[in-house]
């Protein structure tokens, strides 16, 4: 049966190839937007401004954002920012790898742990993990690539806090690793706040 669905997938007839393995990877990508955490997957689509939801005590999934660009002044050096986006993608393949969360999890900002759990995150990319066979060698791919970003990373500010957002994609194959991530500025670091990777 593996030899066949390799067949199918890397076989010698390109257009059905591509027609299963987008399939098949767009069947993965549900794995970051489905379940009772869609809004991990759904952040950043509320508003033209790209804006992502923070958790504070008040208002704990961010409900009542006021969101607003800000100079570029706290913006980091591309290099700076290329070594976060690869660090972030390393972590996050390494975790569907192993199916460990606990060292992406701790990395993370205290505003996306306070709104999720760990197990939490786990399930939201339960699909992925199930299915490392495929994803874990284009993610591989991706972490010796530069990324492409779309648009330039850009600063925004929300309820005070200085958030970069950093949206792009790796260009492996058969099909791309997007991702759309933001990082908070917390104690002079930058911290993950928002993670969306699709293979698609």
């Amino acid at each position: 049966m593996r030899a066949f669905i390799n067949n199918l997938l890397f076989g010698k007839d390109s257009k059905v190839s591509g027609a299963i393995a987008v399939t098949i990877v767009a069947f993965i990508a549900l794995g970051c937007a489905c379940g009772d955490l869609a809004k991990l997957a759904e952040e950043g689509n509320t508003s033209s401004s790209n804006s992502s939801r923070t958790a504070s005590n008040n208002d704990p999934f961010g409900d009542n954002d006021t969101t607003s660009s800000s100079d570029d002044s706290e913006l980091p050096s591309d290099s700076e920012i290329k070594a976060l986006v690869a660090t972030l993608t390393a972590d996050f393949a390494r975790a569907i790898q192993t199916g460990d969360f606990t060292d992406l999890y701790e990395d993370a900002s205290m505003d996306f742990k306070s709104t999720y759990s760990q197990s939490e995150m786990e399930d939201v990319f339960k699909t992925f993990i199930d299915n490392k066979r495929v994803v874990t060698p284009i993610l591989s791919k991706a972490m010796n690539m530069e990324p492409e970003f779309a648009g330039k990373p850009y600063i925004r500010t929300e309820k005070g806090l200085t958030i970069l957002v950093a949206n792009g994609k790796f260009p492996t194959k058969p099909v791309p690793t997007n991702f759309e991530y933001d990082f908070v500025k917390r104690n002079g670091e930058w911290q993950m706040l928002k993670l969306i990777v699709k293979i698609q």
